[in-house]
């Protein structure tokens, strides 16, 4: 059972969130503002987060930054009614895993959580293990190499950790702000078009390999599929 922590100044929405994300398995500690649910994270040990942007007292944002310097890898998700894109780059720059404007599916909340946990856990493989298995070719996001077969493609710093986050993230419709944040660190006009041309690098050095695919879909990001081998 992962340990949640919940900061929601809305005592409804809370409550029925806190029960259905206990539905799934989560232990949940909900704080009805930044203040609280900071004292919270002092004193406890969590798996991950969802703050609200707007609370009184500390607001999602400023909760988020003070989280961060006490344990910089924590995962979070931020909620909003707010729909502005400046406050949507705002917790993307804050390093948050997600942004989900309300109102939401809770089942799709549920998913989201339990995709970035999933995610953290391969992550933490990964660094013990340099080396996986995309498909038929192998990744070495320590020697930035990708080997299939006799070829051995050289990958700069930028491509291998543009694979190993769509790996991470493999069979999943990401958002094209999501990956811009993640590994350009901006969302801008110019890191776009540069993202553009690395996938299409990515999808050079992979096209060996039939059973994977990085599509786009349009107006919305793309999705690095990975075709499971038949049993």
């Amino acid at each position: 059972m992962k340990k949640l922590l919940l900061a929601e100044d809305d005592f409804d929405f809370a409550a029925i969130l806190k029960q259905y994300l206990e539905l799934h398995q989560f232990e949940v500690i909900w704080a009805e503002n930044g203040e609280i649910a900071l004292d919270y994270f002092k004193n406890q040990t969590f798996d991950i987060c969802i703050f609200d942007v707007m609370m009184p007292k500390m607001d999602g944002f400023s909760l988020a930054e003070k989280i961060i310097t006490i344990n910089p890898e924590i995962p979070f998700i931020f909620l909003t009614a707010r729909k502005l894109k400046e406050d949507k780059i705002i917790g993307l720059k804050l390093g948050a895993d997600d942004y989900i404007i309300k109102p939401f599916e809770v089942d799709e909340l549920v998913l989201r959580l339990q995709n970035i946990l999933k995610r953290i856990e391969q992550k933490r493989t990964l660094n013990g293990n340099n080396i996986i298995e995309i498909g038929s070719y192998i990744f070495d996001n320590e020697r930035l190499t990708l080997n299939n077969k006799n070829h051995v493609q050289q990958l700069t710093e930028m491509e291998a950790s543009l694979i190993e986050y769509l790996y991470l993230n493999h069979n999943q419709l990401l958002k094209r702000d999501q990956i811009l944040m993640s590994i350009w660190k901006k969302d801008d006009y110019f890191s776009g078009r540069s993202m553009d041309v690395f996938i299409s690098r990515l999808r050079k050095y992979f096209n060996s390999d039939p059973k994977i695919k990085i599509e786009s879909v349009r107006n919305i990001g793309l999705e690095f599929k990975i075709e499971k081998p038949s049993s």
